[in-house]
């Protein structure tokens, strides 16, 4: 149950009934303007709350995502706000969302996202290690059963998982070189099978 500080709801409700009651006498002489006035800065208010509320909505409406173009087997992903590409493939037949990494060796799942491809990170043999921007990292190799990306998939990949904090999981050259042309054409990614 939640705890309710009703201390503190008393003091707030006598102090809107006090501004209330101060505004009600210093605008009587005019009470339809000044409700018309505060009908209008609730009507921004609620605005704002529901701009605020509804923000992830709009983005993603805005916002280009990546797509597939034709059948010429080609992948075009536009430049993220903060200058990077986001892809997203499934990974075992889940969507997992990948920042791609050309300084990347290898794809790295993060551990969340190991997890929901089926793979058990407590599991592992960390045996691996790589040198990143924060330090030397523990990584275990595993084999997924297959990794997509629009309609293309491929069988048997080998990818590292970190067992150090991973903000974001990497699409490394590994499986970039899967692909014959790999482009960056008028602040879009292009990839082409």
């Amino acid at each position: 149950m939640v705890d309710v500080d009703y201390g503190r709801v008393i003091y707030l409700v006598l102090l809107l009934l006090v501004v209330g009651s101060w505004v009600f006498v210093q605008n009587r002489q005019s009470l339809g303007n000044t409700v018309q006035q505060l009908a209008i800065w609730a009507f921004i208010f609620l605005g704002v709350i529901a701009g605020y509320g509804l923000w992830g909505d709009i983005r993603s409406t805005v916002l280009p995502q990546q797509s597939v173009i034709g059948d010429a087997g080609q992948i075009e992903v536009p430049r993220s706000n903060d200058g990077h590409y986001y892809l997203t493939l499934d990974v075992n037949s889940v969507p997992v969302s990948f920042l791609v990494d050309t300084g990347a060796t290898d794809v790295v799942l993060n551990a969340a996202d190991a997890r929901r491809a089926g793979i058990d990170p407590d599991t592992l043999a960390y045996l691996g290690r790589a040198n990143t921007a924060n330090g030397e990292v523990r990584t275990a190799s595993v084999w997924l059963d297959t990794i997509s990306l629009g309609p293309i998939t491929d069988t048997n990949v080998r990818v590292w998982v970190n067992q150090g904090e991973l903000d974001q999981s990497l699409l490394g050259m590994s499986y970039l070189q899967r692909w014959s042309s790999i482009e960056i054409r008028s602040g879009s990614l292009v990839l082409t099978r």
